[in-house]
Parts: structure tokens; C-alpha cells; sequence
């Protein structure tokens, strides 16, 4: 249990240095994605982001229990 802790920890420490570089990823503007947008609302939906950081953690996750 201590181990994963620390790699999850290890995993958020390079997300937060490298978010620079992340944040021009199109997560969150892929087709599939909800947004409605009125005049004073706004709803957010990543439906297709979710999908693929699903699919990609699905992928990691089962290579590393290899």
C-alpha cells in the first residue's frame, strides 16, 4: 500500500511540473464533449476526455501488473 501511495504521489508531482506542457493537451475540447453555454450558464460535460483518461489509465494500470 505504501508503494503506490508514493508512486501516486511521484505521478502528481510530474503532472505539476510539467503542466506547462500538459495543459495544451485538447483534453477537455475533444469532439464528444458537452458544453452548453447560455447567458448566465454554463454547463461542462468531458464526456470524450473521460472516456480516453479512462481508456489510458485502463492501459497503464494493466501494464504494469504485468
Amino acid at each position: 500500500m505504501a508503494r503506490y501511495l508514493v508512486l501516486i504521489g511521484l505521478i502528481f508531482i510530474a503532472a505539476g511540473l510539467l503542466w506547462p506542457w500538459l495543459k495544451h493537451l485538447p483534453l477537455g475540447r475533444l469532439p464528444g464533449d458537452i458544453i452548453i453555454q447560455r447567458d448566465n450558464f454554463r454547463f461542462y460535460f468531458p464526456l470524450t476526455s473521460s472516456i480516453v483518461v479512462s481508456l489510458v489509465l485502463t492501459l497503464l494500470l494493466w501494464l504494469f501488473r504485468k
